[in-house]
């Protein structure tokens, strides 16, 4: 995948200037990732900054009773692990591929000296505003949407609107992805089943014909 192309169709770096967006491209280098690998473990020194070029990547952090706890589903165009060039020289959250995935390695040292030329620098704190105000809707659509509303979002945000999905995530992945326990997922995926808006077997979702018209989809 073109790196350059990947940076400049990514929300988050829209309006970032072409230098920037070459100066990325220079440094970049890709990984690919099985399903269920470990790209870093929560803890772990950072060396790198990452951006998604294809798959999914799961961040989660460990919580004090030792249950893992999923703070969000990387999409594809989306920079992560990027707090290393700032707070601290260490990941706050593990990363692992959810499914076989490509990340492109940003090393830290040479983002380090590019932020020596100002117009780069400004480049990358706009870009992490974006994703600082990304983060803030993302808290607001936990609060405000039920559980229903979330997986429907959570459809759309990653795959489109459609009325075949073929998934790779597992009904646990997604529950924990849209702030849901895996049982309550449960209810709400046969209630869905019960009325005819929505089937998942194994690893496609099928939604009742003219679903995103006649139910005012998000």
């Amino acid at each position: 995948m073109d790196i350059k192309k990947l940076l400049q169709q990514s929300e988050f770096f829209k309006g970032t200037s072409e230098y920037s967006i070459r100066a990325l491209s220079e440094i970049a280098f890709p990984k690919n990732l099985k399903k269920r690998e470990i790209l870093f473990v929560e803890g772990q020194k950072g060396h790198s900054v990452y951006l998604l070029a294809k798959g999914n990547i799961q961040l989660s952090k460990n919580s004090i009773n030792g249950k893992e706890v999923v703070i969000k589903i990387i999409i594809p165009g989306e920079i992560f692990g990027e707090v290393i060039m700032f707070e601290k020289d260490s990941y706050p959250v593990n990363a692992i591929a959810v499914r076989d995935s490509i990340v492109y390695l940003l090393p830290k040292h040479q983002i380090s000296c590019l932020f020596e030329k100002e117009s780069f620098r400004n480049d990358f704190i706009r870009m992490l505003m974006k994703k600082q105000r990304y983060l803030a809707e993302k808290i607001f659509y936990l609060s405000a949407y039920d559980v229903e509303e979330r997986l429907f979002k959570f459809l759309v945000e990653h795959y489109g609107k459609k009325e075949k999905y073929m998934i790779d995530l597992t009904k646990k992945d997604v529950a924990l992805a849209i702030g849901s326990m895996p049982e309550t997922m449960s209810r709400v995926l046969l209630r869905l089943k019960e009325r005819g808006t929505l089937a998942w077997k194994n690893k496609t979702i099928i939604l009742k014909t003219g679903f995103w018209e006649t139910e005012n989809g998000p």
